[in-house]
């Protein structure tokens, strides 16, 4: 008897502390382009977006929501796959280069004569009554 309790326990221990990664991982979607990537041109304007920056509290790798008017919650199983800046930068460079025709649109320099963006996001976060934040500036 003793035998088989000794049995049970070890293996409801064993069950207790083999925990299952239930983590999810999150990538934000990129606009395919049709006809390939923009190549610089004579005639085309040039745009550098140098700089994409989030608060602190989206820097990490935590998927972020926002539980009540002052309560925000960063979620441990359900993370973003990249960083969010490289994420948010990635995308803004492949809808602007899609969406701005004569343009040519980088995330790296890309010489002397080029607009420059550079973009601060202030919120970019799920909500308790089901809205979704995003919000910034450019410059």
């Amino acid at each position: 008897m003793k035998k088989w309790l000794l049995m049970v326990g070890a293996l409801l221990l064993t069950a207790c502390s083999s925990g299952v990664d239930n983590k999810s991982y999150y990538q934000l979607p990129v606009a395919t382009h049709s006809g390939g990537q923009s190549t610089t041109s004579q005639g085309s304007r040039q745009l550098w977006v140098e700089q994409v920056a989030v608060p602190d509290y989206l820097a990490g790798n935590g998927v972020v929501y926002q539980t009540s008017d002052v309560k925000y919650v960063i979620a441990t199983n359900n993370l973003w796959a990249s960083p969010l800046d490289q994420q948010l930068r990635n995308t803004l460079v492949a809808n602007l280069g899609s969406q701005l025709p004569g343009w040519v649109v980088a995330s790296q320099p890309l010489g002397n004569d080029q607009d420059t963006l550079n973009v601060t996001v202030t919120g970019f976060h799920g909500r308790y009554d089901g809205a979704v934040v995003i919000s910034g500036s450019g410059c």
